[in-house]
């Protein structure tokens, strides 16, 4: 069944431009999720809390927002603009234990996974997401 979806998104194209950056960042957000927890999982046989401790390490804004800025030089100009649409974006609510800053630089970059994953760009939504989670100075944690 993932094969199949991952083949439609992959075969239909979707303009994801058409939709709103905070759109974007909603989805950007699961598929971001979705590939740390696959990748800690696979390095890690431990328990579920555990697990959900060392994710949070890698989702939470701040960390997002540090890594946005080591990735935004593997960027491309229209990459660094869907970025830069979901930085600026207005957003309703904040996690209150966020800074603003971090916060906003985090929705820029969930914006453009989400963008890449719509756009069907699976081969460099996967490099970006490599690239995240082995930029210099950061290694994914395990035990």
């Amino acid at each position: 069944m993932m094969n199949e979806i991952l083949n439609k998104i992959n075969n239909e194209h979707i303009n994801a431009n058409l939709y709103s950056p905070v759109t974007l960042a909603y989805l950007g957000d699961a598929v971001y999720e979705m590939f740390v927890r696959t990748k800690l999982v696979k390095e890690n046989n431990m328990q579920v809390n555990k697990l959900q401790k060392l994710s949070i390490k890698y989702v939470k804004a701040s960390a997002q927002a540090e890594t946005y800025k080591k990735l935004e030089v593997y960027l491309t100009e229209e990459e660094r603009k869907i970025a830069k649409r979901g930085k600026n974006a207005k957003v309703n609510t904040m996690a209150k234990n966020a800074d603003p800053i971090d916060y906003m630089t985090a929705t820029g970059f969930e914006a453009l996974i989400g963008w890449l994953y719509l756009e069907g760009r699976m081969d460099r939504l996967g490099e970006i997401i490599d690239i995240s989670l082995t930029v210099p100075g950061q290694k994914l944690m395990t035990r």
